[in-house]
């Protein structure tokens, strides 16, 4: 060990582990040593440069909390969540999109046709389609869990402070016999991911933008199915092309046309809504 130079310093360390030969924690854990090496060796980093880097993360820890994960925001600029996401999308599957920073658990279950929108300002959509196994089977009784912004581009959670519920408009249905969906809601608007910290500053700094296209953020769970996390986005809205966290998808991209109770096929809602957006949604079987 006296002897270990800058490039031999790469192999001590991943030797000083003593992890299980073939494992897959061994095989990230080197990965994760060889190429922040390199990436140290090649950039010649500056002592002032590796404390910057150390003090950006520990100022991401800094700022998070239960409901606001900065370094989920991170990830989410960086592509890293994006580039997670189609790595692990599934064959035949409903691509996946950002989980983003302000997921909750144990969010309401409300019954089909249900509305999330109450008294909020912007147009009233319904929201439908079905739920199906990759062999076209609908699947009755997934899990639809879904949250979003509102019609100012805002989520509740964020205004807390304020006197709202931070579960508001979310909710989790549970799909009919048929494997169907649907509930009304406020159609939401593009909003900025979080500047007031760290990777705002980054941000800044790499002179880039902040605003997300509109979406609604999904996680469906079924028996025997792979979780989806994924979100959908709105055709000729803002930012479909340069979103911030890189999230849209083509496949992704739904249309909103005027409501028709028949087309939708009358469906028993709580609310008449002024729209409706159509997307049906496919889950991969497990393993």
């Amino acid at each position: 060990m006296r002897d270990v130079n800058q490039f031999t310093l790469t192999e001590a360390v991943k030797n000083s582990f003593k992890t299980e030969e073939g494992s897959r924690f061994k095989l990230l854990l080197e990965g994760l040593i060889d190429h922040l090496h390199d990436y140290t060796r090649e950039m010649q980093l500056t002592h002032k440069e590796w404390m910057r880097v150390l003090t950006f993360l520990y100022d991401c820890g800094k700022i998070s909390t239960p409901e606001r994960h900065e370094f989920i925001l991170l990830s989410d600029v960086l592509g890293w969540s994006a580039l997670v996401d189609m790595i692990n999308t599934r064959g035949g599957a409903t691509e996946g999109s950002n989980l983003g920073p302000f997921y909750l658990e144990n969010s309401p279950n409300k019954k089909l046709g249900a509305d999330l929108a109450g008294e909020r300002q912007g147009a009233l959509v319904l929201v439908y389609g079905t739920v199906r196994h990759t062999l076209g089977k609908p699947l009755a009784g997934a899990i639809v869990d879904t949250w979003q912004a509102d019609g100012s581009g805002t989520y509740p959670i964020q205004e807390q402070e304020r006197g709202q519920d931070k579960y508001d408009l979310r909710g989790v249905f549970e799909t009919d016999d048929q494997g169907r969906y649907y509930y009304t809601t406020v159609l939401p608007k593009p909003y900025t991911v979080p500047d007031d910290g760290p990777v705002g500053d980054l941000l800044r700094a790499g002179a880039r933008h902040n605003w997300r296209a509109a979406h609604l953020h999904f996680m469906l769970r079924a028996k025997g199915m792979r979780t989806n996390v994924t979100e959908l986005f709105f055709e000729n809205t803002e930012y479909i092309d340069n979103d911030a966290v890189f999230g849209v998808r083509r496949s992704l991209i739904a249309k909103v046309e005027p409501y028709k109770a028949d087309k939708a096929g009358n469906l028993p809602l709580e609310r008449k809504p002024d729209a409706m957006l159509k997307f049906d949604f496919v889950m991969a079987p497990e393993g």
